[in-house]
């Protein structure tokens, strides 16, 4: 997939600072430094339109880009990376903001089209099984990625995977991505499946479908 443009757009707190126009948005959603944003930046071909931290929690906002790909059937789509669960040392006032915000947002965004949840391949913790949970309530059929894959050996690879699905209680193997942001691996994987929500005419496995 070839970006023609992807722009930062704004972070929001509030529904009333969100954008307005009516493009599909996909979420992003995982545990703090799981690698949200350096998969994002992965998938825009970007070095660091979402700004990658080593401090757990540093994202507090919804951030909102624009991306404008070479498919021509595709419109123009907005990514947005929330904040990430499970830092405990955040400060409670901000964790109180969080939830509402974020909780309001996955309920209640009509143009929402896909939610990608963020794991780590080498270990699924609590919070990713309740916000699975969670996000499979509201409707939603996230697309687990499991991240930071060049981590491990070729060779642990399969069985990591098989793994995370294991502990997430997902049936089907082909719905966890592997995912590297350093080398790639799996972007074309996750952008298939990607369009196949974006654009439900596509045959693709509704494992990813809502």
């Amino acid at each position: 997939m070839k970006i023609l443009s992807a722009d930062f757009v704004k972070s929001c707190l509030k529904p009333a600072h969100y954008p307005r126009e009516h493009l599909p948005e996909v979420a992003f959603v995982g545990r703090s430094n799981v690698g949200k944003s350096s998969a994002i930046n992965s998938l825009l071909n970007r070095k660091a339109i979402a700004k990658v931290s080593t401090t757990p929690g540093k994202t507090q906002t919804l951030n909102f880009f624009r991306i404008l790909t070479s498919d021509k059937t595709l419109s123009p789509i907005y990514f947005v990376d929330l904040p990430g669960y499970g830092y405990a040392k955040a400060a409670k006032s901000v964790r109180e903001q969080w939830g509402p915000m974020i909780e309001g947002y996955l309920k209640d965004r009509a143009q929402l089209y896909a939610v990608v949840q963020l794991v780590d391949v080498r270990g699924v913790e609590a919070h990713d099984v309740t916000t699975l949970e969670w996000l499979t309530h509201l409707g939603y059929r996230p697309i687990v990625v499991a991240t930071k894959i060049d981590k491990l050996s070729r060779g642990r690879r399969r069985q990591a995977l098989l793994h995370v699905c294991q502990t997430l209680g997902v049936e089907h193997d082909e719905a966890v991505v592997g995912y590297s942001s350093k080398t790639n691996e799996g972007r074309q994987e996750l952008w298939s499946a990607l369009r196949g929500i974006l654009k439900p005419d596509l045959d693709v496995s509704p494992v990813f479908q809502r």
